[in-house]
Parts: structure tokens; C-alpha cells; sequence
């Protein structure tokens, strides 16, 4: 019997609301930013509703930039940004369902020693090995590239465990049945272990998108051509303006298209992201 007590629940909603506040504010602070003049952001008080610039500094920031600042137009940053986030992503779901499916479901020598040996690299993440990554990045002539940007961060000890998890649950009288039906093994891979798995890659994609798009030390090493900066790198640069007053209202508009990809990644794909974590019946 669920028991009704009013004041526990207006407790735990004003909790709630308030949380939404403190991490909605800045975000809302940023939002009204790129709208105003920089005139009207450096006096006291911040305004806190929008002015009348919104659709101008946004229009400037994507075609020239901020003024003073290191970088150039936003929109090669942005296409920059996604061709990464997309490469990480795309390959790191590649790469490791090819390899859980390979460990579940092959008997070969050391199959295990491979697991084992994919797993440890966890405790290896990319700031640890970044000079040997650097040099056979740079040997490769892989500098100033999206092959450079993506290929090293591709490799995903996480997905291969998870989608190894996920596989040992399958039953085996599906591979008994595709293997009495004919089915070889990379068609009972395509049209049986793939579709079982959409959610499973579905959440995995908002994980690892979201991760390839806030890369940052990575791009900052192996890109010293301007066309190659992506949009995470920018926001550092543009606060760089010597001895005039940062463009806040633009560097804050960036910020918000910065922010945008991402949530629309989570917003379109909520509902299988959800249903990849918390589904247990397959």
C-alpha cells in the first residue's frame, strides 16, 4: 500500500525544481548572452532576457567568426566537430560488435588472453598513451586529417564488453537454428545478433557521439591547420583577445551551438537510449 503524504512529496518536487534550476541557469545566462549587445553584457547587472541580436551574432559567428580571436567562421568548426563525433562513434560500434562477436561466438587459441588483454586497456586512456599515439599519428602523415582526428580514439574496450555481455544472453538454439537453416556466420551475425542489438547501439551511440564531440586535447595536439579546428577547441581560443574586452555575447552564442548537436543527438534518440539501459528481456 503506497501511503500519501502531501508534505514528503512537496519536499521532494521543490528538490527537484531546485536542481533544475542550478543546472538550468547557466544554460539560460548563455542563451540570453547571445542575444544582447557586448555593451550591455559587461555592465552590472546581466540582463536576464533576451535583447534584439540574437539571429545577428549568431548569423556572424557561423560566416566570419568572433572579432580578435584565433579562430574563424564557426561553421567548418562545426562540420569539423560532427565528422568527428560520427567517425568515433560509427567506429567504435563497428569495431566492437565484429570483436564480442568474434570472442562469443569463434573458438580460437587465446581467445580469452584477447578478451583480457582488450579489457585492460581501460585502465589505459588516451592521456596516458598520447606521445606514442602522437608519433604514429605523425609517422602515418595522419596530422591535419579526420583519419587522424578519429582513428586513434576508435578502438572501444567498454562497447566490446558490453556487446560480449549482450551476446552470451542470446540463446544459443539461434545460432543451432540459422546453422541448421544454412546461415553462415556473418549472415547470422547481420540478420539475427544486429537487429537483437539496435538498442543496445542505440544508447551506446548517445555515449560514445557525446564523447567524440567533447574531444578536446586530442584535436588541440595533431591540428595546426586553422580548417581543421573543431568547435570545442574554439571556445578556448576565441577568450583570447589580447587587450580588448572578449566578444561575449558571439563566444557565447558558439557555446550554444556547441551545445546544440548533442541534445538533439539525445532528444531524437531518448527513447531507444532509455530502452538500451534499462531493457533486460530480449
Amino acid at each position: 500500500m503506497v501511503e500519501n503524504r502531501p508534505l514528503l512529496t512537496f519536499v521532494a518536487h521543490l528538490t527537484l525544481l531546485l536542481g533544475v534550476a542550478i543546472v538550468a541557469l547557466p544554460i539560460w545566462i548563455v542563451l540570453v548572452t547571445s542575444s544582447q549587445r557586448l555593451e550591455d553584457v559587461i555592465q552590472a547587472p546581466i540582463p536576464m532576457w533576451f535583447g534584439d541580436q540574437l539571429l545577428q551574432n549568431y548569423t556572424d559567428v557561423l560566416t566570419a567568426g568572433v572579432q580578435g580571436s584565433f579562430s574563424g567562421a564557426v561553421a567548418p568548426m562545426l562540420r569539423n566537430s560532427l565528422v568527428m563525433a560520427l567517425g568515433i562513434a560509427i567506429g567504435k560500434i563497428a569495431i566492437s560488435l565484429l570483436s564480442a562477436f568474434a570472442i562469443v561466438y569463434f573458438r580460437f587459441p587465446l581467445r580469452m588472453l584477447c578478451f583480457w588483454t582488450i579489457f585492460l586497456t581501460l585502465m589505459l586512456p588516451v592521456e596516458v598513451r598520447i606521445l606514442p599515439t602522437y608519433k604514429v599519428v605523425a609517422d602515418l602523415g595522419m596530422l591535419n586529417s579526420y583519419a587522424g582526428l578519429t582513428i586513434p580514439l576508435i578502438a572501444s574496450a567498454t562497447a566490446t564488453f558490453l556487446f560480449r555481455q549482450f551476446f552470451l544472453t542470446v540463446p544459443d538454439e539461434l545460432a543451432e537454428a540459422a546453422r541448421v537453416d544454412g546461415a553462415g556466420p556473418l549472415k547470422f551475425f547481420w540478420d539475427i545478433l544486429l537487429p537483437l542489438s539496435r538498442t543496445n547501439i542505440a544508447a551506446l551511440f548517445v555515449i560514445l557521439f557525446i564523447y567524440g564531440w567533447n574531444q578536446y586535447l586530442w584535436p588541440l595536439l595533431i591540428t595546426t591547420d586553422a580548417s581543421m579546428t573543431t568547435i570545442v577547441m574554439s571556445v578556448q581560443r576565441m577568450i583570447e583577445a589580447a587587450d580588448d574586452t572578449p566578444e561575449w555575447p558571439r563566444i557565447a552564442a558558439v557555446g550554444v551551438l556547441a551545445m546544440l548537436p548533442p541534445v538533439v543527438i539525445i532528444l531524437t534518440m531518448q527513447r531507444w537510449f532509455v530502452k538500451g539501459l534499462i531493457e533486460t528481456e530480449k
